[in-house]
């Protein structure tokens, strides 16, 4: 995708190695800079600081379609290739899921394909596919 400007985000996790291992291992981001108190991941164009303290409280109140899920959550958009690779990387993992891998909005216009998932420390993460970029805000 081609954006115009990357987002960065900050917010706690319990354990640097254990992080390195979700956020790098499974999700395949890249590091960057770091110390020991925290590390910063290229999340698929986007900064994300990770830092030693105790994780956001959630809890699954965002109502979408028939399923409650957790808020807040952060996430990523993928296209539908990718986004499928992912999902299947994430099963392969043995990655619980909050919200299995599915279509949701079918034969709607924006529909999209999502799945959610929470990292090691409980932080609810959204990765959501389109088939284009033209979708994703299609109503």
């Amino acid at each position: 995708m081609n954006l115009p400007s990357a987002f960065h985000f900050a917010f706690n996790i319990r354990d640097l190695d254990k992080a390195r291992a979700f956020y790098g291992g499974v999700l395949g981001c890249v590091e960057g800079r770091s110390t020991d108190t925290w590390v910063d991941f290229d999340f698929f164009g986007h900064q994300i600081s990770l830092h030693l303290g105790e994780p956001f409280a959630t809890a699954n109140t965002g109502k979408v379609g028939q399923h409650m899920v957790p808020m807040p959550h952060f996430g990523i958009i993928l296209l539908y290739p990718d986004w499928r690779a992912m999902a299947d990387r994430l099963q392969a993992a043995g990655v619980e899921f909050v919200l299995a891998p599915q279509v949701r909005f079918e034969g709607e216009p924006g529909e999209q394909w999502t799945m959610f998932f929470r990292d090691p420390f409980g932080n609810p993460i959204e990765v959501k596919g389109f088939r284009s970029e033209a979708q994703i805000y299609a109503h």
